[in-house]
């Protein structure tokens, strides 16, 4: 393919909501937009899930997401970047007294 005929791909920055599944993050992506009668901005959040090869993500981290081809029934998306760490700080559970 030519430089022209490739196709550009989307990118979305999120925060990481679940890692429990092996190499993949489910990412909480939000847009803003203008209400189109009233003109209030409103907020609209949106889960997808990403691939992340090496586990890298966590609870809480800020994430940079690009489009790829379909990886699995749900993921259409691949992790790019960790923008910042997060600082989720885990809370013993019940039964695990510190």
């Amino acid at each position: 393919m030519t430089e022209t005929t490739t196709r550009r791909r989307r990118k979305l920055i999120g925060d990481v909501v679940s890692d429990k599944m092996d190499k993949t993050v489910v990412v909480s992506v939000e847009r803003r937009f203008p209400h189109p009668r009233y003109g209030r901005i409103v907020r609209r959040r949106t889960k997808v899930k990403a691939h992340d090869e090496k586990n890298a993500c966590r609870i809480g981290d800020r994430v940079q997401v690009v489009e790829s081809r379909p990886l699995s029934r749900d993921k259409r998306w691949r992790v790019l970047s960790i923008l910042r760490k997060g600082s989720l700080a885990v809370a013993a559970g019940p039964g695990l007294e510190a």
